[in-house]
């Protein structure tokens, strides 16, 4: 299969003739609404394609919404006709069937296809800071990271072989006013507030980057669109970076709770009793991470983060606190957390007294 190369695809992208028409697959996550949100502000002309599901983040009133499943090669095909699209943004695509698939959907009607990967694919545990485009793809922990690198080997070979104008992204965590980022989610602001212990992975001082959804969304917007990006990889995230320990204490902060105890344990040691918590904790958040942003400022002067993690994480604690309903505490997790606390206090006090 040939893919025609993007300028003779679409000439205009480049000339501010009409709006870019971008195709958003997915369109209502923690990103892709950040996304289109900002697409739309800026002027883009937006589609979005998703099942039709229900959400608690509702598609974009200004984006045209398609229904149909990305699953179904027939049914996408059934639902865009012959339309062309300047950048088509596949935002739930894991895994290298899905990426083959989107090859050869949009083989010849795109100018643009943005695989978005993930940060975590990077060399863990890194051989060095901060991670750049250049380091290593490696995590042999966790196979969502390792299938994120199996798609980009597959459209890095589309693009050199045959002319595929692909523009891969790669954010780290990425969070909205809907997520806490720590590893119990609502179960561990409740025991915050209840003032029980809080389990964290490792001491505590490996580092961290968090990035608001909006901040994420103003260096992906500038690639759309943007003939450098094409056959290139670009890190997205904050440069604020932050020790676990200080994230749980300002998550604490937000939510009005005393001063949490913390206490620390191995991640392997957490994984082996939790074991739905391991791929995450040792495949990626027990590792220290400092990204270079370096390469997507260059083409997005403009990218600047704005939202500090302090205001993020109050902005979560107001969406949450301002529904109940919201506020659901894992009864199994929180008894494992407790077992796993129990436990790490018996080995501190067995060492104490010598037995």
């Amino acid at each position: 299969m040939k893919f025609s190369p993007v300028t003779r695809l679409h000439p205009r992208i480049t000339r501010g003739e009409r709006p870019v028409k971008v195709l958003c697959i997915g369109g209502t996550g923690v990103i892709s609404t950040a996304v289109v949100d900002l697409a739309l502000a800026h002027g883009y002309s937006v589609t979005i394609l998703n099942r039709g599901s229900t959400t608690e983040r509702p598609p974009a009133a200004r984006a045209e919404v398609v229904q149909a499943d990305i699953r179904k090669p027939d049914e996408v095909r059934a639902a865009l006709g012959n339309r062309m699209f300047d950048v088509v943004v596949d935002f739930v695509a894991f895994t290298p069937d899905h990426v083959a698939a989107d090859i050869e959907l949009f083989a010849g009607r795109t100018g643009q296809y943005v695989f978005i990967s993930s940060a975590s694919a990077y060399q863990k545990p890194p051989a060095s800071l901060p991670i750049r485009e250049s380091t290593p793809l490696r995590n042999p922990y966790w196979q969502y990271s390792r299938d994120k690198i199996a798609c980009e080997d597959l459209l890095v070979g589309a693009y050199r072989e045959q002319g595929f104008p692909i523009t891969i992204v790669r954010p780290s965590h990425t969070y909205d006013h809907t997520k806490i980022a720590i590893t119990g989610g609502w179960t561990d602001i409740a025991r915050m507030r209840a003032g029980r212990p809080v389990l964290v992975h490792g001491d505590g001082t490996s580092l961290w980057t968090l990035t608001h959804s909006t901040d994420f969304a103003k260096a992906f917007v500038g690639l759309l669109g943007l003939p450098q990006a094409i056959g290139d990889s670009f890190t997205i995230t904050s440069d604020e970076f932050l020790p676990w320990n200080r994230i749980y204490q300002i998550f604490a902060e937000a939510a009005g709770a005393p001063e949490p105890e913390l206490v620390h344990v191995a991640s392997e040691t957490i994984a082996a009793h939790l074991p739905d918590l391991g791929p995450q904790l040792v495949g990626d958040k027990s590792h220290s991470v400092i990204f270079d942003n370096s390469k997507v400022k260059a083409l997005v002067p403009g990218f600047v983060c704005t939202t500090p993690f302090a205001l993020g994480a109050r902005e979560i604690l107001a969406w949450y606190d301002a529904d109940p309903n919201r506020q659901q505490v894992d009864s199994e997790l929180d008894a494992g957390f407790d077992r796993i606390i129990d436990a790490a206090r018996s080995q501190i006090a067995g060492v104490t007294t010598g037995s």
